[in-house]
């Protein structure tokens, strides 16, 4: 399970850098690269068993509010052939917030694992 969770966090390393990089013609790209590079710096920190749990727990209550609080008013899919180019982009922002969520949650259950393996 180790190896792994170890993959997880390296591929989603790669994914939240690219993810970030992805922004820049966004009207508020500075907050998607912050946003994403907080997540990309706690893949690191996981792969290299420096994140705290609590911090871990956190970031994945954060993102999934975030997600929450950025949900469209109308969800029109997130293809930008049909509805409204707000609603979209709200829904694309909404479910990469919920990515994050999982991730940083799933990592939090893996350092709650590392601990009651090790006892």
């Amino acid at each position: 399970m180790k190896l792994f969770s170890n993959l997880v966090a390296a591929i989603f390393t790669v994914l939240f850098i690219w993810a970030a990089s992805m922004q820049y013609n966004d009207p508020d790209a500075a907050l998607w690269y912050v946003l994403y590079g907080i997540a990309a710096l706690a893949s690191v920190l996981f792969l290299f068993q420096k994140l705290p749990k609590l911090i871990g727990l956190f970031l994945g209550v954060f993102y999934g509010i975030g997600g929450i609080l950025f949900w469209p008013e109308q969800y029109q899919g997130v293809a930008i052939s049909g509805g409204d180019i707000d609603n979209i982009e709200h829904a694309r922002e909404s479910l990469g917030l919920f990515v994050n969520a999982i991730v940083m949650l799933f990592y939090t259950w893996r350092i709650s694992m590392r601990k009651k393996e090790s006892l």
